[in-house]
């Protein structure tokens, strides 16, 4: 289909600073888990991606937000 870039960000953090009480943005963990399970080749560890997002979370005291992370 000819898409090459999909923006997410670790853990789904961040958000708008034009839209107030935007929540975040697409979580990269739940993206790749989506790949996978299409069988899409992306070169990016959903394990490593995991702990790395559980990491920036714990040192930001904020909630893991990202389904694929919730999961396991």
């Amino acid at each position: 289909m000819g898409v090459t870039t999909i923006d997410s960000s670790v853990a789904g953090l961040g958000g708008c600073p034009y839209a107030r009480g935007a929540s975040g943005n697409v979580a990269t963990e739940d993206v790749v888990y989506l790949l996978n399970g299409l069988g899409i080749e992306h070169g990016v560890d959903l394990e490593e991606l995991i702990k790395t997002g559980r990491f920036i979370c714990e040192k930001l005291e904020k909630p893991v937000s990202s389904r694929v992370n919730q999961a396991s």
